[in-house]
């Protein structure tokens, strides 16, 4: 008897067991048609970056190691790592001082542009009519980079307005762009009054983001303007100013289009920057493999510049 009711027992755990399996297959058929869904949604995507950045990246990154004048295809000639010796030997302009120019011009614009626009945004955010003065400080965004390079090239002139000013005080004038002494900060003045404009808006939608109830207890408890602004402010600014000063310096090692408005990477190399230094090498001299060189070290350097800072930030976050 009990060897007659023991198939009878299996049969509803057999049975019970059919509907889950059933069901399992059913969301792993779902499954797949979602990520087959997905990919192919993704596709026009995923060929926009391969076709415009996974194989011109493959491309420069063949160049880097061979030598390349450019047009023929056929005359790419291996070299192995004979550009990056070049470009790292002793005695080579491209570290000093083009190099050293791409980082004084990245680390000013970003001084500049961050203590301006922290400035400015504090004074913005306790004004009337608030989207008026973002709107005019936003202004040289959407001006095009040659306009403000000729604009401010024009005021850099002897007879220009800065010279006028100084002249109109007292004071001598200054050769601005013609001198090796002052055309890399009179270039970086005005790319990080270029840049203003947008670290503002983020600055300001930062500012909007603290809670009012911090500044209210602040005082009540009689702190001082200055006080709030270094306990209160600039610590709850954090996030805001991070994102600014990455972008900013990343902006200021790549730049490329004001410099070569304004002196062409003079007066000498005094104002040569990377980015200028890869144009003429690949389009004015055809070598393209020190040009793709020279771009893969700058960016082994915006890479650590941005990592570097990204550690800053997380470890004075940890220890306040």
């Amino acid at each position: 008897m009990v060897n007659a009711l023991a198939p009878e027992a299996a049969e509803p755990a057999v049975r019970d067991s059919r509907p889950e399996v059933t069901a399992a297959g059913r969301r792993g058929r779902t499954r797949r048609r979602q990520t087959v869904v997905a990919y192919l949604f993704l596709a026009p995507t995923l060929l926009f970056f391969a076709v415009f950045l996974i194989l011109p990246l493959g491309f420069a990154l063949l160049l880097s190691l061979s030598r390349w004048t450019g047009f023929d295809l056929g005359g790419i000639e291996p070299v192995g790592f004979d550009n990056f010796a070049a470009l790292l030997a002793d005695g080579s302009t491209f570290l000093t001082p083009i190099l050293t120019n791409t980082l004084l011009f990245a680390l000013g614009t970003v001084a500049l542009a961050l203590a301006g626009s922290v400035l400015v945004a504090t004074c913005i955010d306790r004004l009337r009519f608030q989207g008026l003065w973002r709107t005019l400080y936003f202004l040289p965004i959407v001006t095009t980079v040659v306009a403000v390079g000729n604009v401010w090239k024009y005021m850099y002139e002897p007879g220009g307005l800065v010279n006028g000013v100084l002249n109109a005080v007292g004071l001598g004038s200054v050769a601005f762009l013609q001198d090796p002494d002052t055309a890399l900060p009179s270039v970086v003045v005005v790319q990080a009054w270029a840049s203003v404009g947008s670290a503002i808006l983020i600055l300001t939608a930062g500012l909007k983001s603290i809670p009012e109830s911090y500044y209210e207890a602040a005082a009540l408890d009689g702190a001082g303007s200055a006080t709030v602004f270094w306990r209160i402010t600039l610590p709850l600014l954090r996030p805001s100013l991070l994102f600014v000063c990455v972008t900013q310096f990343l902006t200021g090692l790549q730049s490329f289009a004001l410099i070569i408005v304004m002196t062409r990477g003079g007066p000498g190399d005094a104002t040569n920057v990377a980015a200028l230094e890869m144009y003429r090498q690949a389009f004015s001299y055809g070598n393209w493999g020190i040009a793709s060189a020279a771009a893969f070290v700058l960016f082994v350097v915006v890479l650590a510049v941005t990592l570097a800072q990204l550690w800053i930030y997380r470890r004075r976050g940890e220890d306040a």
